[in-house]
């Protein structure tokens, strides 16, 4: 059993897809995993609403993109 669940899994998700609807084919599968931990991370710390989600997962992937160009 997942610890998110339900509406919140959806939002997580619609949060992750969010984050990379502007990344050609999706991103790959590790930086999805990435940025999926620290949506997951937000949740658990209280973030629930989609927008603030999908602002975490658009920092994280701007801040794993600034880090694979260094």
């Amino acid at each position: 059993m997942s610890e998110f669940e339900g509406r919140m899994q959806t939002m997580l998700d619609a949060a992750l897809d969010a984050a990379f609807s502007h990344v050609r084919h999706g991103g790959d599968h590790e930086s999805r995993k990435l940025i999926a931990a620290r949506l997951m991370e937000a949740a658990r710390s209280g973030t629930t609403a989609l927008e603030e989600l999908t602002s975490v997962g658009r920092r994280a992937l701007i801040d794993l993109t600034n880090s694979s160009s260094d």
